[in-house]
């Protein structure tokens, strides 16, 4: 725990710093076979022994796995379909729209609210515990999610006690003066967490009944780098068994966190990195081995290019995983880059429809389609880029240079987006979607440079863009002499 002064021990302030650094020695035992653990707030301290996920071999295979524990679809919807009260009786009113179908649900935090808790978490940490209670963007945050719940007709105690302890977390982060990477995927794990609890007893108001889960409660295990973790395998089974089991015992639509998960050996709470909501609905379409996974969001399915740049844009009707993938990582907003890998294992479709225009087709992301009429799918432009162009003529002849160029930054811990090399000149750029989980400094630019300047002649740009062209590969040539 954390030495804090002039505070008492027992105080909520206290204890909501003392959160902040502690460690958990046991690993999870979900990540192996033998049981699941977890922890989370005041609200689960919780350990499964015995069979827990590993007693389940494999994953179930499509279609079994549906019909065996009643789920059709993954229904995910992003932050602004769930970005008020009335969007939310909007959600629940589509949800129902489709009584044929069995959803698990999946949601992300309400509108901003991601935002506005890294934001307040940010400025905890200069404000000084006096004055953490008077941050601007937690006096937003209560207000929507309480406004939301009086809209509804709900009791405010569903998130009344999640709201105090964000109070709590951010006089523990004031009083520290730090914000780690652990503590701020604990931080901005209170959207998602509320937001689904609003949902969920929304729905069952309505008479339909709704359970909501914590992801990292309901069997996501993932590595501990802290605010961009990797889902690992285990997740599967623990995710089918617990699921499977409930609707088994009590049958009720699940409503899940979005984003979230729990590393493997520090039980603590992780994040999927940016839009990893999507992350968690194919994850979980997988695990079940369902029909299809929807995403809802606010367009009508991938378009040919950014609506702000080209009002133009149309949608797309069919793309590939590999497709998919690529303009997630290239820039396009619509998906999370590698949230297509568990679909494409599990061989299931991927819906992206538009939520304020439910019966638009939307587009469908399958494994194949015929690309034989194909050239350009789309067009993708990835801002904010930081270049950095490395000339040596002691790459001709040479073997061993792009390995002592990618050691460097290895060893300084940062991620290489794309890369260009001819014969004395490497040309490469930094992923900046890493920019939002750690800050990559003008310091670390500095340090780069230097390392690399040991090697070779180097020249940084930085505020540059990538567009990207992406269609069939086969017809690049034909695509290039038109650009």
């Amino acid at each position: 725990a954390l030495r804090l002064a002039a505070v008492a021990w027992d105080s909520p302030t206290a204890v909501s710093a003392s959160r902040l650094g502690r460690e958990r020695a046991s690993l999870c035992a979900a990540a192996r076979p033998g049981g699941q653990c977890c922890a989370r707030r005041g609200l689960v301290l919780r350990c499964q022994s015995g069979g827990g996920a590993a007693a389940t071999a494999a994953t179930l295979k499509k279609g079994e796995a549906a019909d065996a524990a009643g789920f059709t679809v993954v229904m995910k919807f992003g932050g602004s379909s769930v970005s008020s009260a009335a969007r939310m009786r909007e959600m629940a009113d589509l949800i129902l729209s489709f009584p044929e179908e069995r959803p698990v649900v999946v949601l992300s935090a309400m509108g901003k609210t991601t935002n506005n808790l890294l934001l307040a978490g940010e400025k905890a940490v200069s404000c000084g515990a006096p004055k953490a209670s008077e941050i601007n963007e937690l006096a937003v945050i209560k207000e929507l999610h309480l406004r939301t719940i009086d809209e509804l007709g709900l009791d405010s105690s569903i998130v009344s006690g999640f709201l105090d302890e964000l109070e709590q977390l951010l006089k523990g982060v004031a009083m520290m003066k730090e914000l780690t990477l652990r503590t701020r995927d604990y931080l901005v794990s209170f959207g998602e967490c509320m937001s689904t609890r609003i949902f969920a007893a929304y729905l069952n108001k309505l008479g339909k009944k709704a359970r909501q889960y914590d992801a990292f409660d309901l069997g996501f295990i993932t590595t501990d780098d802290f605010t961009n973790a990797d889902i690992l395998e285990a997740t599967y089974p623990a995710v089918a068994k617990r699921l499977h089991g409930d609707w088994i015992d009590d049958p009720a639509i699940p409503v899940v966190t979005g984003f979230l998960g729990k590393g493997w050996k520090s039980c603590a709470v992780t994040t999927l990195g940016r839009g990893g909501s999507d992350l968690t609905a194919t994850t979980i379409g997988k695990a079940l081995g369902l029909r299809e996974i929807q995403v809802w969001k606010d367009v009508d399915g991938v378009l040919t290019c950014d609506p702000n740049i080209y009002a133009n844009a149309v949608p797309v009707p069919y793309l590939t995983f590999d497709e998919a993938a690529e303009l997630a990582y290239f820039g396009a907003q619509v998906l999370h880059p590698q949230s297509m890998r568990p679909a494409r294992e599990g061989g299931i479709p991927v819906r992206v429809k538009n939520s304020y225009n439910r019966h638009a087709p939307g587009t469908v992301i399958t494994k194949t389609r015929d690309m034989r009429k194909s050239i350009l799918t789309s067009i993708v432009l990835k801002s904010n880029i930081t270049m950095l162009d490395i000339v040596s003529t002691r790459m001709l002849g040479q073997y061993g240079f792009l390995a002592k160029v990618f050691s460097i930054f290895e060893d300084l811990g940062i991620s290489v987006d794309s890369v260009a090399t001819s014969e004395v000149s490497i040309s490469l750029t930094l992923d900046p979607s890493k920019l939002w989980s750690r800050e990559l400094i003008q310091q670390e630019l500095d340090n780069v440079v230097e390392e690399l300047e040991k090697i070779a002649v180097v020249h940084l740009l930085q505020h540059r863009s990538i567009i990207s062209l992406i269609g069939n590969v086969q017809r690049s040539s034909l695509i290039l002499e038109k650009v």
